[in-house]
């Protein structure tokens, strides 16, 4: 499976082949099981980049565990931005409102620019922006919220991006129009469908990306 016809950012984790630089990956489920490990093989930073990290249901020591089992040392390369548990130092920050699009893009940014200050290259990701899109009035603003402080942000700078959805959520929209619809800003999408309690299939497409399909373990 191919993200890049360049050197880009390893993933040696998945079949993929490097992710080139400004890569933005929407990867969807009807679960969050197997596409939380995608993500964190995604997302999970090696010496010389850092993860920023939005989640919206677990804390932020959890992600950074999750990011750790799948690359050493990767949860000390990771900042975290969550509506979870307590904060912790610099790296874990802890938001109230997770509805407040504005505050929670102003935080992101600052994230960012803060691990920027110790490695220039980065790999971000949002997990769930289903969650998200539950807590706001009009999912409307969560495309904005996306292209202004996420999506602009992968263009800007040195980095890529996965922004999961579970695509099970009950939300007042329809799921599958809005994948639809959020699917046209993204580079490329990784639907995950787990097929065995320890196995899935991975369907990537997109304008970025080569159409295929392919088993992992996790």
């Amino acid at each position: 499976m191919s993200l890049s016809d360049s050197e880009g950012f390893a993933v040696e984790s998945l079949p993929i082949e490097n992710v080139e630089n400004g890569t933005s990956i929407l990867l969807t489920g009807d679960d969050t099981t197997a596409p939380r490990t995608v993500f964190a093989r995604l997302v999970a930073a090696d010496s010389e980049r850092r993860s920023i990290v939005l989640s919206t249901d677990v804390d932020g020591r959890t992600v950074q565990r999750s990011l750790e089992r799948e690359k050493s040392e990767s949860g000390n390369r990771s900042w975290v931005l969550t509506c979870e548990g307590p904060e912790g130092g610099d790296e874990i920050t802890v938001v109230d409102d997770i509805g407040d699009l504005t505050g929670l893009g102003m935080e992101f940014s600052s994230l960012l620019a803060s691990s920027q200050q110790s490695a220039r290259r980065f790999r971000a990701g949002i997990f769930l922006c289903s969650s998200i899109c539950r807590e706001v009035d009009d999912t409307r603003s969560v495309y904005r919220f996306l292209n202004t402080n996420f999506l602009t942000q992968l263009r800007r700078d040195d980095g890529i991006g996965v922004r999961a959805l579970d695509t099970s959520a009950e939300l007042e929209t329809d799921v599958r129009s809005m994948v639809a619809g959020m699917e046209t800003s993204f580079s490329a999408r990784i639907d995950v469908e787990e097929t065995e309690p320890d196995r899935a299939t991975l369907s990537l497409a997109g304008p970025s990306a080569d159409d295929e399909m392919t088993t992992i373990s996790f």
